[in-house]
Parts: structure tokens; C-alpha cells; sequence
């Protein structure tokens, strides 16, 4: 067989079983990923629902319009099963349905917020995927039959394929114009020979092939390396060796038996405080009796077990290990975020124990004297039950609070952003601050700018940031207004609140922000406040790109303004 045959042969009949291994792959990863957006999208549509399903008696009208529109199946489903809405069937047949609760998709909707299943419908008779979502009102359900997946992945495979052979007669062609310009290397090889014997290593034969000729290009080529590849191997492992211990996240200090510093990375650097060109002598190291005695013990022969240290108020773990050549090297890590991250938990958990106890003290104390004195009055009685549910009521919205800002703070909040009217948004939250402003003689007032009446941002979030922030100026405002601004400078909109109460000192303006910082503990505890309520705003605005900053003068009153970014492509 010619030397062109064997080698176009050998590289269809490689690509050919490359490619093969490459489409049964694809052919279950793919399935897998269109079942996954099948999946994301009847999610998608289940929750586009949410802000659609607000009155249960219109369930099957909206069911109907949303099955309409999308062309799946949607069914609406109260929190104790009972189906309300489908859009396959009519009423009389929503009826006759059994209960939904013992559904997977329903049962791991109302457990976990969402659910899927794939499985015979009961009630369509069609094998379909199920994908449900709980609701305020119950859960919605959104479902497609199989058959379009399969038929979705079933075209995907026919066009893989397609791709697949066009591509090996491609390799083909290829092969063949390749193999016919094999011939050509004895000619080079004579060349490159040539150039050998006058002394010109950087010469190498650019082309192989099988059999003699090839056998004779891999001598002449190995000829060629022979001194060249140990030059080339030292300098990349030079290279390699270099770029990983300047990428190291650890300080690293390389010392020699002369005592003279050889290598020191970048972090090494800024833990140690040493700047300048090496080599230079260890005494240029911090002047630390830990720290030389680790180096002192690693050049005699010794090997130094992880011992902390402090270096330039870091705390810093400091191992020390001997080199075979009598030198030694240090190994520096960094404890300072994780020794401030303790103490953060640690006051975190003193914070929270101090919020709770008062509160737990207190409904404890009433319970057990309304368990002892069984002839209380009813007035007493009330009272202390009034007292027990305050308290109570008090530490649900701490733990509500605290649940909202653990899912922001971890990423499992995301803000989905729309074009949302800020005086609608307003008007909600001054019609729930009312009754507290009514009861202090409090005027609440809003001046919106007709240029800023809509920004971009998650409907519930922006909700909840005016809301803490009008919520927090009624609270801390004992007479006068509340007022609500709105202004837009270029591409950014500011959302101010602004009260005429107690004020803020200026030394606790920049702490405000921190979860249970309170400029008079006492007082804000009296009047209702979590700790919690501007470090939820703080999070939320800079989830959306924004910033939230305090103005205030004690006696005067506040102002805590909040900025949001305004997309290129304004509506």
C-alpha cells in the first residue's frame, strides 16, 4: 500500500472514531441540557404568574390566557391541592379532578418553592414534564408534553450528525492534499543535514513521515535537539518554577546558607515589610524572635511545625523547611481576614443573643406568672398577653430580618430588575405608614421629580427600601414630616428620605449600617426597631449597583439617600 493510502486512511479512520466519541457525548449531554431548559423555562412561565394570580376566583380564566399564550398546560392549584384553573379542561371537568397535593412536583413545590416531575398524566393521559412553583396563593403549575422534547432533541441529533460526517469529508479532503506533500521531505532532509554538519543547530526537518524516511527525519531531528532540548529544559523549568512561586497566595522567602534572602514573592513582600532587589541579607527581614528563631532552626537542618506570629499587626502562620543545599525556605500565610471574620461571627453572635434575651426574658417572665396566679384579673391578664404577643411579634421580625439579610449577604438573593414607577411604590408605602404617623402627628410627604418617577430595579426590593427607610424616619421622628425625594442627575436616579427627628451624631454616621448598630439601644428597642433595617437597605441598593449614604444633625433631623443606576437603553 502507497505511503499516501496508508496515511489518509489512518487519519479519516482517527477523526472517524474522534468524532463518534465526541457525538455519543454530546448525544447525552445534549438531552440533558434541553431537558434542563425545558425545565428553566416552564419555571420561568410559572413564576411569571406570581404577580398575575391575585384573586383565587379568577384561577381558570388565568389559567386559560396563560396556557393561550404560551402553549403549555397551566394549572393553578390552592395550598391544600385542590386544582382551580387549568386551561385543558373547561370547569365542570376542574371539578371532577382528584386532589393535586400528592403530586411530586406539587408536594416539592410546597416544601421547597419549586418542584418538577416527569411522569403519565393521570388526568391528560400523555406523558408530560411537570414543573410547579408555589405562590402566594397556592402554586402554579406548568407542563409539556414529552414528545416535544423528544422531538426538540431528536432534530438536534440529525444536525449533529450532519455536522459530524461533513466534517470527516472535510478531514478527507484534507488528508489527501496532505499526504500527496509527503513525498517532499527527503529534499529537506538533505538540507537540514547539510546544515548540521556546518555547525547550525537551529535547523530542524519541518516535515515526517513513515517508514525509512520517516525513521531517518526523527534521527536527523533528534540530532538536532540533542544539545538544544537540555538548554530549552532548563529554561522553562526556570520559567514554570518562577511563575508558580509568584503566584503563590502564601508568602514565600527562599534563604541560602550564606544567609543572604535569594527569593522572595510578592506577598512575602508585603507580609515581611522588605522591598528592593534580591539577594539581600536576612537581616532585612522583620526583627522578630519567632520569626528568626523558625529561620535560625530551618538552616541548622530542623523542620518548624505552623506557629503564628505577628508581623506589622498581621497575624501571620509561619512554617519553615530546610533546603538539601544547607538554605532554607519560609512559608508565610496571612490570618488577618480570617482572625477579622472570627471576631465578626463572634460579635455577631453576642448581637443577636443580646436582641433576643430581652424579649425572651420578658415572655417568660409573663408566661410563668400567668401559669403561677390562676385568679389574675382579666385586665392584668390581657395586658400581659398583650405584652407576651409584642415581644413575641418583636423577635419574629429579628428572625424575619435576619433570614433576609443571611440569603442577600450568601448570594441567594438576586435582584430581578424591571422599570418600576416610584411613586406607585410611594403611595403603598405611605398608606402602611399612616396610622404609626397619625398616631406622632407626622405629615409624610413625597416630591418626585417628573424625570425620576421610574427606575430600574427589583419591584419587592425597591418596596422594601423605601419602606425600612420611611418605616425607620416615623419611628425616630417625634412631630413634624417624612418626605420622600426623588431626583435623577444623568444616568443615576437618588431616592432620599429625608425626617425632621432626633438626628444622628456624627461619630456613629458610619456604622448606621452595620447589622444591630444602634446610636441609643434603648430607645430603639422601646420604639419597635430591629438593628436590622438599614443594613437590608445597604445590601439591596448595592445589589442593584447603587450606594446609600447619611446626612444628619442631631436635633435637626436625617437624610439617608440611596442611588440607581439608569441603564443605556432608558425607556
Amino acid at each position: 500500500m502507497r505511503l499516501t493510502t496508508r496515511l489518509l486512511l489512518g487519519l479519516v479512520l482517527g477523526v472517524s472514531l474522534l468524532l463518534a466519541a465526541v457525538i455519543a457525548v454530546l448525544d447525552r449531554r445534549l438531552y440533558a441540557r434541553i431537558a434542563e431548559e425545558q425545565v428553566a423555562q416552564l419555571q420561568s412561565e410559572a413564576r411569571l404568574l406570581a404577580g398575575q394570580w391575585t384573586n383565587p376566583a379568577q384561577a381558570d380564566a388565568l389559567a386559560d390566557a396563560a396556557g393561550s399564550a404560551t402553549g403549555h398546560r397551566v394549572t393553578l392549584i390552592d395550598t391544600a391541592g385542590v386544582v382551580l384553573g387549568d386551561s385543558e379542561f373547561d370547569k365542570p371537568r376542574i371539578r371532577t379532578l382528584e386532589n393535586h397535593r400528592t403530586r411530586p412536583e406539587v408536594r416539592d413545590a410546597l416544601s421547597r418553592g419549586t418542584g418538577s416531575s416527569r411522569r403519565m398524566s393521570a388526568s391528560a393521559g400523555d406523558e408530560e414534564l411537570y414543573v410547579a412553583v408555589r405562590m402566594p396563593l397556592g402554586i402554579s403549575r406548568v407542563s409539556v408534553k414529552t414528545r416535544a422534547v423528544d422531538e426538540l432533541f431528536a432534530r438536534s441529533r440529525v444536525d449533529i450528525l450532519l455536522v459530524g460526517v461533513g466534517a470527516i469529508f472535510a478531514v478527507a479532503l484534507f488528508g489527501w492534499f496532505f499526504s500527496r506533500s509527503i513525498t517532499t521531505p527527503i529534499i529537506e532532509l538533505r538540507d537540514v543535514a547539510q546544515s548540521l554538519a556546518a555547525g547550525d543547530l537551529s535547523r530542524r526537518p519541518a516535515l515526517s513521515a513513515p517508514g525509512e524516511v520517516g525513521d531517518l527525519a526523527r534521527a536527523v531531528h533528534r540530532l538536532a535537539e540533542q544539545l538544544g532540548a537540555r538548554l530549552a529544559t532548563l529554561e522553562a523549568e526556570e520559567s514554570l518554577l518562577t511563575e508558580l512561586f509568584d503566584s503563590l497566595t502564601e508568602g514565600a522567602i527562599a534563604v541560602d546558607s550564606g544567609r543572604q534572602v535569594m527569593r522572595i514573592n510578592d506577598v512575602g513582600r508585603v507580609l515581611a515589610g522588605v522591598d528592593g532587589e534580591v539577594p539581600f541579607p536576612v537581616d532585612r527581614l522583620p526583627v522578630n524572635v519567632d520569626l528568626r528563631d523558625a529561620l535560625q532552626r530551618a538552616l541548622s537542618g530542623q523542620v518548624v511545625e505552623p506557629r503564628e506570629v505577628t508581623l506589622h499587626d498581621r497575624a501571620v502562620s509561619l512554617v519553615a523547611r530546610p533546603l538539601t543545599d544547607g538554605g532554607a525556605v519560609l512559608a508565610m500565610y496571612d490570618l488577618t481576614p480570617i482572625r477579622r471574620l472570627e471576631q465578626v461571627r463572634r460579635d455577631f453572635v453576642a448581637n443577636v443573643s443580646h436582641e433576643l434575651r430581652t424579649p425572651l426574658t420578658i415572655v417568660g417572665g409573663y408566661a410563668e406568672t400567668l401559669v403561677d396566679d390562676g385568679d389574675m384579673p382579666v385586665v392584668s391578664r390581657q395586658a400581659f398577653l398583650q405584652t407576651i404577643l409584642s415581644n413575641t411579634r418583636r423577635m419574629q421580625r429579628i428572625v424575619d430580618d435576619l433570614l433576609d439579610l443571611s440569603r442577600i449577604e450568601s448570594g441567594g438573593w438576586r435582584p430581578n430588575p424591571v422599570w418600576s414607577r416610584i411613586p406607585d411604590v410611594v403611595a403603598d408605602v405611605m398608606v402602611a405608614a399612616k396610622p404609626a404617623a397619625q398616631a406622632k402627628d407626622i405629615v409624610v410627604r413625597a416630591d418626585i421629580a417628573r424625570d425620576a418617577e421610574k427606575v430600574f430595579a427589583d419591584p419587592t426590593a425597591l418596596r422594601q427600601v423605601i419602606g425600612n427607610l420611611v418605616e425607620n424616619a416615623v419611628r425616630h421622628t417625634a412631630a413634624g414630616k417624612v418626605q420622600v425625594v426623588a431626583r435623577r442627575e444623568g444616568d443615576i436616579v437618588t431616592v432620599a428620605v429625608t425626617d425632621t427627628g432626633i438626628g444622628i451624631p456624627a461619630e456613629h454616621l458610619p456604622r448606621i449600617f452595620e447589622r444591630f448598630y444602634r446610636v441609643d439601644p434603648a430607645r430603639s428597642r422601646e420604639q419597635g426597631g430591629t438593628g436590622l433595617g438599614l443594613a437590608i437597605v445597604r445590601h439591596l441598593v448595592e445589589a442593584h449597583g447603587g450606594h446609600v449614604t447619611a446626612e444628619s444633625e442631631a436635633g435637626v433631623g436625617t437624610t439617608i439617600l440611596t442611588t440607581w443606576p439608569v441603564p443605556v437603553t432608558d425607556v
